[in-house]
C-alpha cells in the first residue's frame, strides 16, 4: 500500500512539475514576443524621428527658392509639431492610431512641399536639396521596412496568445493583442496636385 502512494506522490509531482514547466515557457515566450513588438516600435519610431529631423533642413531649403509657398510650408512645419508631439503606447489601440494619423499628415505635407519644387528648376538643381530629397526618400523606404516588421512581429505575438490552451494563459496574465499598423484611408487613391 505504501508503495502505491509513493508511486501516486511521484506522478502528481511529476505532473505539476510538467505543467510548471509549460506554464513558465509559456509564460516566458508571450514575454519575449511582447518584448520583440515594443523593441520593432522602437525601430520604427526612431526612423519616425529620422524623417522629422530632416524636414527643417528640406523646409529651409525649399522656403529659398519658393517664398510665395508660405501657406505650404507653414503645413508642412505644423504637421511636424504634431507628429513629434504625440505619443505612442503599444498597448494603446487608440493611440497607435492617432500617431498613424499624425504621421500620415505629415506625408501628405511632403507630398505637397515635394510636389511644390517641380515648379522651381533651381530648387530641383541644388545639390543641398537632392541630398535631402534622396535622403527623405531612403528614410520613406526605411519606415515602409519598419512598419512591416512591426507589423509582423505584432502578427507573431497576437497568434501566440490567442491560441488555445495559451489563451488561457496570457489572459490570466493580462496580456493584450498589439494593434497593427494600417494604411490610412484613402491611400489607395493617388493624391492630386494642382499648381
Amino acid at each position: 500500500m505504501k508503495r502505491k502512494g509513493l508511486i501516486v506522490l511521484i506522478v502528481v509531482v511529476a505532473v505539476v512539475g510538467l505543467l510548471f514547466s509549460w506554464f513558465k515557457s509559456t509564460y516566458n515566450n508571450m514575454v519575449l514576443r511582447q518584448e520583440t513588438v515594443s523593441a520593432q516600435l522602437g525601430n520604427l519610431q526612431t526612423q519616425y524621428q529620422r524623417r522629422a529631423d530632416l524636414i527643417p533642413n528640406l523646409v529651409a531649403t525649399v522656403k529659398g527658392y519658393a517664398a510665395h509657398e508660405q501657406s505650404t510650408l507653414e503645413q508642412v512645419t505644423e504637421a511636424r509639431a504634431k507628429a513629434t508631439q504625440t505619443q505612442l503606447n503599444v498597448n494603446d489601440a487608440a493611440a497607435l492610431s492617432q500617431y498613424m494619423e499624425a504621421q500620415g499628415e505629415l506625408s501628405s505635407a511632403l507630398s505637397r512641399l515635394m510636389a511644390i519644387s517641380e515648379n522651381y528648376p533651381d530648387l530641383k538643381a541644388n545639390q543641398n536639396f537632392l541630398d535631402l530629397q534622396t535622403q527623405l526618400e531612403g528614410t520613406e523606404n526605411r519606415i515602409s521596412v519598419e512598419r512591416r516588421k512591426y507589423n509582423e512581429a505584432a502578427r507573431d505575438f497576437n497568434v501566440y496568445i490567442k491560441m488555445f490552451p495559451r489563451n488561457l494563459v496570457s489572459g490570466m496574465f493580462g496580456f493584450q493583442q498589439s494593434p497593427y499598423f494600417e494604411a490610412q484611408s484613402g491611400a489607395e487613391t493617388a493624391p492630386t496636385v494642382q499648381f
